[in-house]
């Protein structure tokens, strides 16, 4: 594809930050982030009727900026009934908020109705067969932008199996092209800002995609926008900021790929002082209790804590903590030792998490400087 007109596009648009399941669930940025693409793609000429924009905010956003809810029934209408019978070339999809990898591997992405006794989603894989088949006759070439964790169900330690929510799936027809870019990789969560109210990838990508603004509504070369992706991420990555490897999958008639990640192979490294940290500190037994976490990091400062992402899984959460600490706040990180070492006085775990943290707050200092 070598052109597009603005009137063959159609988009589907989703950013939630707030679910049934309560305060607990809350993420500040995807709605943010949704409305920053849906501006890229309303200023390169797409028709307002096909920007399709669905939030789920913390806060209400300017009124002139018109939105559809984002619950499951509304966004399985849209899927199911709307865009898979639209008249057009060219599909995105940006997609932003929680995200689980269930017990068959499949990609669940929350909606905004989701409770805790009623975990309702998108089968992401259901829905990217049934726009790959005949069940989608036009909208050949497609974008699929997913900025969601993809940890694994079995972490969350739910009570029950998640519910099934595949979409109806026609017969493959070779006719689409889909790129899909994935935030975090399997097994892993996509970091959030919750001071910027962003996240990293979306914000990465969104920037990527604003220098490259002036050939949307068309999307960039895939191989090449991954590659900016992977080297970006990579530099994050050794910053201690995020652990995430993002994915594309590149599938067209000639050909499905996983794109392996950008530059050379890695090598084997001495650990990270992020790493070698959150080693240290999962090595206490009491970072395997949620109840047991909250205790040491009460103790803190709460103008500290007050900005800390947490998570309801141990090493997710600790490196949240330890990140978060070493980024704004490198003094803090001794309070937490002493309210750890308060708690178990084992001498060999101390002496680790001492050196560990000596080493975590250099490297963030040469590093960033403290804010």
């Amino acid at each position: 594809m070598t052109t597009v007109a603005p009137s063959r596009v159609h988009a589907l648009i989703v950013g939630i930050e707030q679910y049934e399941a309560g305060a607990s669930w809350a993420l500040p940025g995807p709605a943010r982030d949704a409305v920053r693409f849906w501006r890229l793609l309303r200023d390169a000429g797409v028709p307002h009727s096909q920007l399709r924009l669905h939030l789920s905010p913390l806060a209400p956003y300017d009124p002139g900026v018109q939105y559809a809810a984002a619950d499951r029934a509304t966004l399985r209408r849209v899927l199911v009934r709307e865009l898979s019978v639209a008249d057009g070339d060219l599909l995105w999809v940006w997609w932003g908020g929680h995200g689980v990898l269930d017990r068959t591997g499949r990609l669940r992405l929350f909606c905004a109705d989701a409770s805790n006794a009623d975990k309702v989603g998108i089968d992401l894989d259901s829905a990217l067969a049934r726009f790959a088949g005949d069940a989608v006759r036009g909208l050949s070439d497609q974008t699929w932008i997913v900025d969601a964790c993809e940890t694994f169900e079995e972490d969350l330690a739910l009570q029950e199996a998640l519910p099934a929510d595949a979409l109806p799936v026609g017969r493959p027809n070779h006719a689409h092209r889909q790129t899909v870019l994935r935030a975090a990789g399997r097994g892993r969560g996509a970091v959030n800002d919750p001071v910027r109210a962003t996240g990293l990838f979306s914000d990465l990508l969104l920037g990527l995609l604003a220098e490259r603004a002036e050939a949307l509504p068309l999307p960039p070369d895939p191989e090449a926008l991954f590659a900016a992706v992977q080297a970006r991420i990579a530099t994050l990555r050794e910053e201690g900021r995020t652990l995430q490897h993002p994915e594309i999958r590149l599938q067209s008639p000639d050909r499905t790929e996983v794109l392996p990640p950008a530059g050379p192979p890695a090598v084997a490294r001495p650990l990270s002082a992020l790493l070698r940290a959150v080693e240290a500190l999962l090595a206490y037994p009491l970072t395997a209790d949620p109840t047991e976490r909250q205790t040491v990091v009460a103790v803190l400062n709460p103008r500290v804590t007050a900005n800390l992402a947490r998570h309801n899984r141990a090493r997710t959460d600790v490196v949240n903590i330890l990140g978060g600490l070493a980024r704004r706040h490198p003094e803090a990180l001794w309070d937490l030792f002493d309210a750890v070492v308060a708690v178990d006085g084992d001498p060999a775990r101390k002496d680790e998490l001492k050196v560990a943290l000596v080493e975590l707050e250099a490297a963030y200092v040469r590093s960033h400087g403290r804010e």
